[in-house]
């Protein structure tokens, strides 16, 4: 997968641990500042919406979207990231 950020590829490869939420790919300074002031300033919030949603990739970005104003490439972004390091990690 050369397509993916170097960004998306650190986030992959490592636990989640307490990263930030600007950690995830797709997932920037302005987007990050708005999910912190929802109250998820950390990876592994964003995450547990994911999962909330079973994974389903329609509900996340749409999620994504409403919650922060994420475009649909960073939505994509951020789906991809957390499915793969699900993939991985659980």
């Amino acid at each position: 997968m050369s397509s993916t950020s170097k960004k998306h590829q650190n986030f992959v490869t490592e636990p989640m641990g307490e990263k930030m939420v600007t950690e995830l790919a797709g997932i920037g300074d302005v987007l990050g500042g708005r999910l912190s002031d929802r109250s998820y300033d950390k990876a592994y919030t964003v995450l547990g919406q994911y999962l909330l949603f079973k994974k389903s990739e329609e509900l996340f970005k749409d999620w994504l979207i409403e919650i922060c104003g994420a475009n649909k490439k960073q939505a994509n972004d951020c789906y991809q990231c957390l499915k793969e390091w699900c993939d991985s990690f659980l």
